[in-house]
């Protein structure tokens, strides 16, 4: 195959390399939890475990501002975390505050899933919407076989990642292992997710499937 084609794995690559986030903003998304988990074990007080869940991300959110940067992963931190608060108080269980992020969870797997059976797996729109001509034909994608392909590859690693997420935190959360739950949601967080990622990059690596250009357009071919 000539040098100069272009490859569905290329592309793929190129538009992933802007959707995932820094180290920061997962560190951002992880003090919260940590900061809920350890006074909890402390204190035994849900309310105090929340109120100093909060803290972090009041100075996360002021050191951004201050910074003049985009607040993006610690607004998202923080509806999170009240969402957290919310099931935590309403129970006075410690467990529940990890409830909003499984039910996350499942709706991501249910999604991602029902993507690939429907033929629109979810990465494909990922590409897609790096495209400058994606508002104009959302679904044009759709039409590019290989694209479509390989975009199902892609997504059934995110249905193994939520999938073992709820694996591993629906039994420690049915136990009541608070401590277990902040691990395992840190770890299976931005860590999964790089691993998650990685294997992505494997396949696409591994592969050379070429890009139908007329189907991608103008403006994607310029991208690349």
């Amino acid at each position: 195959m000539s040098a100069d084609v272009e490859m569905v794995e290329h592309l793929i690559r190129a538009r992933l390399a802007t959707a995932v986030g820094g180290l920061r903003g997962s560190i951002e998304a992880a003090l919260p939890t940590i900061a809920f988990v350890v006074v909890w074990l402390v204190t035994s007080d849900v309310r105090t475990a929340v109120i100093a869940s909060l803290v972090p991300v009041a100075v996360l959110l002021l050191a951004r501002l201050v910074q003049r940067q985009t607040p993006q992963y610690v607004l998202s931190s923080l509806v999170a975390t009240a969402l957290a608060a919310f099931f935590a108080l309403r129970s006075g269980r410690a467990e529940d505050a990890f409830l909003p992020g499984m039910a996350l969870s499942a709706a991501y797997l249910a999604g991602t899933l029902l993507s690939i059976l429907g033929r629109v797996p979810a990465v494909g729109f990922l590409v897609a919407i790096g495209d400058p001509g994606y508002r104009e034909d959302p679904l044009g994608w759709r039409r590019n076989e290989p694209l479509v392909r390989v975009s199902a590859r892609l997504t059934w690693v995110l249905v193994c990642l939520f999938a073992l997420r709820l694996l591993v935190m629906v039994p420690l959360y049915l136990a009541g292992q608070v401590a277990a739950l902040g691990v395992a949601k840190i770890a299976l967080g931005w860590p999964a997710y790089l691993a998650a990622v990685a294997v992505m990059g494997l396949i696409l690596v591994k592969g050379a499937t070429p890009v139908e250009r007329e189907e991608l357009g103008h403006e994607a071919d310029r991208q690349l």
